[in-house]
């Protein structure tokens, strides 16, 4: 079992609130996709985080972590998923992570498991 967190757009994050669908997420339609410069700059801090690029394959960028509390990220052209082994430490990790991503005040991020969203106060 895993723990999932996810970083979108904050226009996402406001789409997704007046939405009436249940299953908003499933519809890659409803994601707005990053800017060329937003997916860049992704990818690079996921690097400064030590995160290793490990694959690209046709549904995005799939990176590692050295650490197993950091598990394993998706880079998407809509999203950017995060995923853990269900344990104490990881989901903490995972989560400041993802929370210290939304710092530029572009992204929210979305807890799963706790069905909220959290942005950069």
């Amino acid at each position: 079992m895993s723990y999932d967190i996810a970083l979108f757009r904050i226009e996402t994050k406001v789409k997704e609130e007046i939405s009436t669908d249940e299953d908003f997420f499933d519809d890659t339609n409803n994601l707005l996709p990053f800017t060329e410069q937003q997916y860049l700059n992704l990818r690079q801090r996921l690097l400064s985080y030590d995160y290793v690029l490990a694959e690209e394959t046709d549904t995005g960028l799939h990176f590692n972590h050295e650490d197993e509390d950091f598990g394993e990220a998706l880079l998407t052209r809509q999203a950017l998923y995060f995923s853990v082994a269900w344990n104490e430490d990881a989901i903490f990790e995972v989560g400041m992570v993802a929370s210290e991503f939304t710092d530029t005040g572009e992204y929210a991020k979305y807890d799963f498991q706790n069905g909220g969203w959290e942005i950069w106060d």
